[in-house]
Protein backbone atom coordinates (compact mmCIF):
# COMPACT_ATOMS: atom_id res chain seq x y z
CA UNK A 1 0.00 0.00 0.00
CA UNK A 2 1.38 3.48 -1.24
CA UNK A 3 0.08 6.99 0.42
CA UNK A 4 -0.61 9.61 -2.30
CA UNK A 5 -1.47 13.29 -1.65
CA UNK A 6 -2.39 15.86 -4.65
CA UNK A 7 -0.05 18.68 -5.01
CA UNK A 8 -1.40 22.14 -4.23
CA UNK A 9 -4.24 20.65 -2.57
CA UNK A 10 -5.11 20.53 1.22
CA UNK A 11 -7.38 18.94 3.70
CA UNK A 12 -7.98 15.59 1.71
CA UNK A 13 -6.55 12.52 3.45
CA UNK A 14 -3.77 10.75 2.00
CA UNK A 15 -5.43 8.19 -1.16
CA UNK A 16 -4.22 4.92 0.28
CA UNK A 17 -3.08 3.02 -3.70
CA UNK A 18 -2.81 -0.79 -4.26
CA UNK A 19 -0.20 -0.98 -6.55
CA UNK A 20 -0.72 -3.83 -9.35
CA UNK A 21 1.93 -4.35 -11.06
CA UNK A 22 2.65 -8.05 -12.17
CA UNK A 23 0.97 -9.49 -14.60
CA UNK A 24 -1.72 -11.29 -13.11
CA UNK A 25 -2.39 -8.48 -10.47
CA UNK A 26 -2.76 -5.72 -13.73
CA UNK A 27 -4.71 -8.68 -15.77
CA UNK A 28 -7.42 -8.95 -12.44
CA UNK A 29 -7.19 -5.23 -11.37
CA UNK A 30 -10.81 -4.97 -9.71
CA UNK A 31 -12.34 -7.46 -12.00
CA UNK A 32 -14.62 -9.13 -9.47
CA UNK A 33 -14.70 -7.05 -6.37
CA UNK A 34 -18.04 -5.72 -5.55
CA UNK A 35 -16.74 -1.69 -4.62
CA UNK A 36 -13.66 0.12 -4.22
CA UNK A 37 -13.88 2.05 -1.08
CA UNK A 38 -13.71 5.88 -0.49
CA UNK A 39 -10.03 7.30 -0.09
CA UNK A 40 -8.68 3.79 -2.04
CA UNK A 41 -7.50 3.32 -5.42
CA UNK A 42 -5.96 0.70 -7.60
CA UNK A 43 -2.34 1.75 -9.33
CA UNK A 44 -1.76 -0.36 -12.47
CA UNK A 45 1.35 0.41 -14.49
CA UNK A 46 2.78 -0.58 -16.76
CA UNK A 47 -1.11 0.57 -17.92
CA UNK A 48 -2.08 3.21 -20.83
CA UNK A 49 -5.62 1.43 -21.17
CA UNK A 50 -8.51 0.84 -18.96
CA UNK A 51 -11.93 -1.49 -20.01
CA UNK A 52 -15.17 -2.01 -17.97
CA UNK A 53 -15.42 -5.62 -19.19
CA UNK A 54 -16.59 -7.80 -16.05
CA UNK A 55 -16.22 -4.57 -13.71
CA UNK A 56 -19.13 -4.02 -11.52
CA UNK A 57 -19.23 -0.49 -10.34
CA UNK A 58 -18.23 3.00 -12.15
CA UNK A 59 -14.79 4.30 -11.16
CA UNK A 60 -13.05 7.23 -11.91
CA UNK A 61 -9.74 6.73 -13.56
CA UNK A 62 -6.34 8.92 -13.60
CA UNK A 63 -3.90 8.35 -15.76
CA UNK A 64 -0.17 9.19 -14.71
CA UNK A 65 3.56 9.46 -16.05
CA UNK A 66 6.61 7.49 -14.41
CA UNK A 67 6.90 10.74 -12.01
CA UNK A 68 2.98 10.41 -11.08
CA UNK A 69 2.34 13.88 -13.04
CA UNK A 70 -1.42 13.22 -14.10
CA UNK A 71 -1.32 13.22 -17.91
CA UNK A 72 -5.47 12.66 -18.34
CA UNK A 73 -8.68 12.14 -15.90
CA UNK A 74 -11.80 10.35 -16.92
CA UNK A 75 -14.90 10.82 -14.88
CA UNK A 76 -17.34 7.73 -13.99
CA UNK A 77 -16.28 4.87 -16.20
CA UNK A 78 -19.36 2.56 -16.44
CA UNK A 79 -19.49 -0.91 -16.22
CA UNK A 80 -19.09 -2.77 -19.04
CA UNK A 81 -19.32 -0.28 -21.60
CA UNK A 82 -16.84 1.78 -20.21
CA UNK A 83 -13.37 2.04 -22.19
CA UNK A 84 -10.71 4.94 -21.98
CA UNK A 85 -7.21 5.13 -23.70
CA UNK A 86 -4.24 7.60 -22.71
CA UNK A 87 -1.54 7.62 -25.42
CA UNK A 88 2.19 7.57 -23.38
CA UNK A 89 0.46 7.09 -19.87
CA UNK A 90 2.45 4.56 -17.30
CA UNK A 91 0.34 3.79 -15.23
CA UNK A 92 -3.77 4.39 -14.53
CA UNK A 93 -5.21 4.99 -11.11
CA UNK A 94 -8.82 3.61 -10.83
CA UNK A 95 -10.07 5.45 -7.64
CA UNK A 96 -13.96 5.73 -6.69
CA UNK A 97 -16.68 8.07 -8.55
CA UNK A 98 -16.10 11.26 -7.37
CA UNK A 99 -12.48 11.49 -6.11
CA UNK A 100 -10.98 13.24 -9.46
CA UNK A 101 -14.03 16.21 -8.41
CA UNK A 102 -13.20 15.97 -4.92
CA UNK A 103 -8.94 16.04 -5.00
CA UNK A 104 -8.89 18.50 -7.35
CA UNK A 105 -7.32 16.19 -9.84
CA UNK A 106 -6.61 17.94 -13.25
CA UNK A 107 -4.31 17.27 -16.23
CA UNK A 108 -0.84 19.04 -15.19
CA UNK A 109 -1.05 17.98 -11.31
CA UNK A 110 0.91 15.57 -9.76
CA UNK A 111 0.52 12.74 -6.75
CA UNK A 112 3.11 13.13 -4.28
CA UNK A 113 4.37 9.97 -2.43
CA UNK A 114 3.61 10.23 1.56
CA UNK A 115 5.67 8.68 4.37
CA UNK A 116 3.47 5.93 5.76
Amino acid sequence: MVLFSVDGTSGNPPLRVEVADSFFSRFLGLMGRASLAEGTGLLIAPCSSVHMCFMRFSIDVVYLDREYRILKAVKGLRPWIGMSLCMGAWGALELPVGTIERFGMEQGRALIKRAQ
